[in-house]
């Protein structure tokens, strides 16, 4: 009871961070920015990162994630607003350090950016641990989900466990809209064909030709210059060429006019439904079980709000560690099924069995103890180290009631067999329970088999003297033992 109590404070994590000696850092800039002011803001950055001594070296991707270089980070979709820094290091253990140094000072010189500094897994790793997605139906309203995903993004600002928080549809970006009038466009030979090229021409520019510079070939863009670019004001009188005409017509001539509007850059959807997704990182040495608890009742009740329709489910995460632990199911109903029926098969008895299944669940005092003694969280690969746990527990039981089966054939009586099985089976059990944890001590260096290792030896080494005591005081109480008056 007390180790249930106690499992409790045992860290929960999918998998552990990398022992590689790199970081990553992702900007998001407000959506909407240009890829070249971008790559401007990131060079005062570099600057600052080379100068660490700790930095070996640093690559920057603008526009876009890197090439999927390492299996479990996902590229991130091209985006010009966006930018991802792979920062080299000598030392994987200076990460932390360099990570708690960084953080700010990158968030105070990119005040209107989005700064995520993370490390990489060693397992499956998504860039936002916690998400959250909220579905409407295929026309749903994107402005009801954005309403809801923002309430979502509050809840997760207003706790202290959270580090950063954001919306996968990003921010809403303004537009100008020329109002095209069928009547006084057609008067004029202008289609909607010739605005759209013009206003194309006057703000982003149109390639008229290349310009060689030895090997490399530019483009030479026609544009306006940048004061009148960023002049909207002066959209109305753009001169607009119809195709077949040398002759221009103002803009605002064939239309009604160029109104400003706020509009979704990104609609995401998931099962052909729009979507917008709550995504957040915790605060460094904080896990996602950690950050999910703690806002759980708030995103609960914002889930009993939603309209009819609505839906919300966990992503991120979240998602992957229940579906890695429901795969497991499909195979442990079987193994324990077989089990059982070996075990009844060679004891030829129900009373053997029910010693041996209820000794298994003790294991969990040494596992739990293990695990805060070597402060290693419990994650998938500790839940793959407690599954092989049972079958050794049980083995080591299974070699101690046979052995009290061989005593009563030899005409003993059922307390003298199982006092006898105790004794002598109490050297071979230790010297296997001994070659099975040293054989895993390498592993206490590895960052991903740790949690393994850590689980078998502590579980083993404590379920191996529990059970040369526990499985005979169980066999004595199930067969109802009495000691012998001599």
């Amino acid at each position: 009871g007390v180790s249930l109590f106690a499992f409790g404070f045992v860290t929960q994590l999918f998998f552990q961070d990398s022992s590689m000696k790199k970081f990553m850092i992702d900007v998001y800039a407000t959506e909407g920015t240009r890829i070249q002011e971008v790559g401007t803001r990131l060079e005062s950055a570099e600057e600052r990162l080379l100068e660490d001594e700790r930095i070996k070296d640093v690559t920057a991707f603008i526009g876009a994630g890197p090439p999927r270089f390492y299996l479990p980070v996902d590229p991130e979709s091209p985006n010009q607003s966006y930018a991802q820094l792979i920062v080299n290091v000598h030392d994987f253990r200076e990460i932390d350090a360099i990570i708690a140094e960084v953080t700010p000072w990158l968030t105070d010189q990119n005040p209107d950016a989005l700064v995520s500094v993370r490390k990489y897994g060693v397992g499956p790793a998504t860039t936002w641990a916690f998400e959250t997605r909220i579905s409407g139906p295929a026309v749903a309203d994107p402005a009801v989900l954005r309403d809801y995903a923002n309430r979502g993004v509050e809840i997760l600002k207003q706790h202290p466990l959270t580090g950063l928080a954001r919306t996968d549809w990003r921010e809403r970006v303004p537009r100008l809209r020329p109002l095209y009038n069928q009547e006084r466009a057609r008067w004029a030979s202008v289609t909607r064909d010739d605005i759209a090229r013009t206003t194309r021409r006057a703000f982003d520019g149109r390639t008229v030709g290349l310009y060689r510079e030895k090997d490399d070939l530019l483009p030479i863009v026609l544009r306006q210059t940048e004061t009148e670019r960023r002049n909207f004001s002066s959209v109305d009188v753009l001169q607009v060429q119809p195709a077949n005409s040398s002759t221009t017509v103002p803009l605002l001539q064939v239309v009604d006019g160029v109104p400003v509007e706020w509009e979704d850059p990104i609609i995401g959807r998931y099962d052909r439904r729009r979507t917008i997704t709550v995504q957040a990182n915790p605060i460094q040495g904080v896990t996602l079980p950690t950050l999910r608890a703690a806002v759980l009742a708030d995103f609960e009740a914002l889930e009993a709000s939603l309209p009819p329709g609505y839906t919300m489910e966990w992503g991120g995460e979240y998602e992957d560690t229940v579906s890695a632990q429901q795969g497991l199911i499909p195979g442990i109903l079987p193994a324990v099924v077989i089990i059982v029926l070996i075990i009844v098969g060679l004891f030829n008895a129900y009373r053997p069995p029910i010693v041996i299944l209820l000794t298994v669940p003790f294991v969990l005092i040494g596992i739990t103890w293990g695990l805060l003694l070597f402060d290693v969280p419990f994650g998938f690969v500790a839940l793959l180290g407690a599954m092989s746990l049972s079958g050794m527990m049980i083995k080591n039981a299974i070699v101690l009631l046979d052995e009290c089966n061989v005593q009563l054939a030899e005409g003993k009586s059922r307390y003298e067999s199982i006092t006898y099985a105790a004794l002598s089976r109490l050297r071979p059990v230790f010297l296997a329970a001994a070659t099975t944890v040293l054989g895993v001590v390498p592993l206490l260096k590895d960052v991903f088999w740790i949690g393994l290792a850590v689980t078998i030896m502590a579980g083993l080494s404590f379920g191996t003297l529990l059970t040369m005591i526990l499985v005979p005081v169980l066999y004595s109480t199930i067969y109802r033992l009495k000691k012998p008056a001599d």
